[in-house]
């Protein structure tokens, strides 16, 4: 009996001793649960119960263009801070700092009302103005550095630049696109409180600073972007145009060293500006072409051995019937050349063309040469442009063919023609050379990205041989001839689709001039494009201008000798080789009757510009020989133009 009792004792001893030992067990389980496994978890809780964080804005890494001159950088400021809680009287204070925030005084004294522990008053204020702020020594107000996005240059590159918020984000252009990279780490002001949770007062306040971001420096060049900015700007005024886009570009690296839109921006105070000014338009704004596309027409018929510089195609005297639509020529060309329709923007020769080379080759050739889809640019934003779909009727590829019924970017346009200036191969345009860390070291450098080859060199040099002629005596572009430099270039004037009617507007061209320079050695490829012009809806007359300031400003600033010799020579061969014939493109990309009749009138002593306003205002068709001041016209003044009568004025230079 007693050894029984005994027994059982033992066994409950064992029970409760095992019982003990799985408690234990689990509280040791338990303990190592809470403080090893989700210590990270519990210290954040613990932080968050006696700190308040309020973030601090991050600060960016500095935007230099390609000559490491500071485009964008960010400075320190300071903001206003209240601790309502330390507050004694929050309507003198409110008095006091109301009038130096230029804020309401009651609403001010809300803010500073109440057991808040922190509240802003106003960030990133002026100097002085918190100078004055602090000599009031009020209790519970603080001061904190922020960083600031300043933009020194002012408009200079803002659509490239772009800009950032408050937070700050980058919302447009470099800012965004790169966003990630320039953005840093963000600093936090840290409130303490004591282990009941109350306030600990200023004297509790931990500034955690914020880390900068990395530095981009860019492909622009400060100087040719002023050049740009200045001679575009220039142009929209002299035409009174809505609008207008400059493009500087080395077509054998696709380094974009100028892009400049007319209105410019001030990104510093963006938020003053309507929507439409901000948009970097190069990017993300298509526009017809116009007779440009004849140079893209042309390299892929001579690459697929369509046709010969030399070959003749017959123009029909400037009127040419096609499924059931009349193009029409500025003016009544019998046989031309392959170059000669180039040089004279023939419609009827360039439909002709196209007829030969067929949609789908066409097709081929425009999409490599980058029509239809995006560049690749580093720039937000960009749209691909537009190619005919599905099976096109022979009156529509015969509008393509001379630009008329797709759509391009200004980006794209220059890429594809710095792949005629690079030998046939299409380069990936970009803006961002080399990404720099905090002590100034690269870490990532951008270097020019082949995207395919277009055409071959020799198809890409004839080409650009019969560009020439576009810039020399009697072609289209004229004006765009810088001297002592070999210039290849297109001009072009497309009508503008209306919003309302989906028809081409009666009154609303985009003029544009592109081309590369020096001819026979491309250092740059140059776009000037002017839309909606009131004087002229000519490429060749207010878009040629600022190419040719532009091109010769630049040449010399990058100390590019010219050949004048070269230059006179082959001036001389164009006008002995090519004959004259009317220095504009009124007509270029147009289906619509040519105007007839009306008075000849008197343009004795009067400049190429004059003669070719009046042609627009009073739709004339007059042929222009040479270049200069009138100096003989047919006929005479005040005599009735007939529908089949020969119309021309003589120009020379000035003496």
């Amino acid at each position: 009996m007693k050894e029984g009792r005994e027994k059982w004792v033992r066994v409950r001893i064992r029970l409760v001793g095992g019982l003990f030992t799985l408690l234990f067990a689990v509280t040791a389980a338990r303990a190592f649960h809470l403080q090893v496994v989700k210590q990270e978890k519990f210290l954040k809780l613990a932080e968050k119960q006696h700190r308040k964080v309020v973030p601090l804005t991050p600060a960016r890494g500095t935007i230099y263009d390609r000559n490491l001159a500071e485009l964008a950088v960010s400075v320190e400021m300071d903001s206003c801070f209240a601790e309502p809680n330390v507050v004694e009287d929050a309507a003198a204070v409110a008095g006091k700092l109301a009038p130096l925030l230029a804020t309401d005084r009651a609403a001010l004294q809300r803010k500073l009302t109440g057991s808040k522990t922190f509240t802003w008053l106003e960030r990133q204020i002026a100097p002085e103005q918190a100078q004055r702020i602090r000599s009031l020594d009020l209790d519970g107000i603080g001061f904190v550095k922020e960083t600031r996005r300043f933009y020194p240059n002012a408009e200079m590159a803002g659509h490239v630049v772009g800009f950032t918020g408050l937070d700050p984000e980058g919302l447009e252009g470099v800012e965004r696109r790169y966003n990630a990279t320039i953005l840093g780490n963000t600093g936090y002001l840290v409130t303490e409180r004591d282990a009941l949770g109350r306030e600990l007062g200023s004297g509790g306040l931990v500034v955690k600073k914020a880390s900068k971001g990395q530095s981009v420096v860019l492909t622009l060049d400060k100087n040719i972007q002023y050049v740009a900015e200045k001679e575009l700007a220039k142009a929209v005024e002299t035409s009174r145009a809505k609008a207008g886009i400059a493009l500087v570009m080395e077509p054998q690296t696709g380094k974009i060293l100028a892009l400049a839109h007319a209105p410019a921006f001030n990104p510093n105070a963006y938020a003053k500006y309507p929507t439409w000014v901000l948009r970097n338009r190069a990017v993300a704004d298509s526009f017809e072409p116009g007779s440009t596309f004849k140079m893209f027409l042309i390299a892929a018929a001579l690459e697929e051995k369509l046709v010969r510089p030399g070959d003749g195609f017959n123009c029909e005297n400037g009127s040419y019937a096609i499924g059931g639509r009349t193009i029409h020529d500025t003016h009544k060309y019998g046989y031309l050349s392959v170059a000669e329709i180039l040089k004279y923007s023939s419609n009827i020769g360039a439909a002709k063309i196209g007829g030969r080379l067929g949609q789908a080759r066409l097709t081929t050739y425009l999409k490599g040469f980058g029509f239809g889809e995006r560049t690749g640019i580093d720039l937000p934003g960009e749209v691909p442009g537009t190619l005919r779909r599905g099976q096109w009727y022979p009156v529509d590829l015969a509008t393509v063919s001379f630009g008329q019924g797709v759509t391009a970017t200004a980006v794209q346009l220059a890429s594809a023609v710095s792949t005629l200036a690079n030998d046939g191969v299409l380069m990936k345009p970009y803006v961002v050379e080399r990404i720099l860390d905090e002590q100034g070291s690269a870490v990532q450098e951008c270097v020019p990205e082949v995207r395919r080859r277009v055409v071959s060199a020799e198809t890409a040099r004839s080409v650009t041989r019969m560009m020439e002629g576009v810039v020399a005596e009697g072609g289209t572009g004229t004006s765009a001839a810088v001297e002592g430099y070999r210039v290849a270039g297109k001009t072009g004037t497309a009508q503008k689709v209306d919003p309302v009617t989906h028809g081409y507007s009666i009154d609303k061209r985009t003029a544009s001039f592109v081309g590369f320079i020096p001819a026979d050695r491309p250092r740059l490829t140059i776009l000037v494009i002017i839309d909606e012009p009131k004087t002229s809806p000519y490429g060749g007359i207010v878009a040629a201008p600022a190419f040719r300031a532009i091109a010769h400003q630049t040449l010399c600033y990058l100390k590019e000798a010219p050949d004048r010799q070269n230059g006179k020579v082959d001036r001389l061969e164009a006008k002995q080789t090519l004959p004259a014939v009317v220095a504009g493109d009124a007509a270029e990309g147009l289906i619509a009757e040519a105007g007839v009749g009306g008075v000849m009138p008197d343009f004795r002593g009067k400049s190429m510009r004059t003669v070719l306003q009046a042609m627009e205002k009073q739709r004339l068709n007059i042929r222009l020989l040479g270049s200069g001041r009138v100096v003989e016209q047919n006929p005479p003044p005040g005599t009735p133009i007939g529908p089949s009568q020969q119309v021309w004025v003589r120009l020379q230079p000035a003496a």
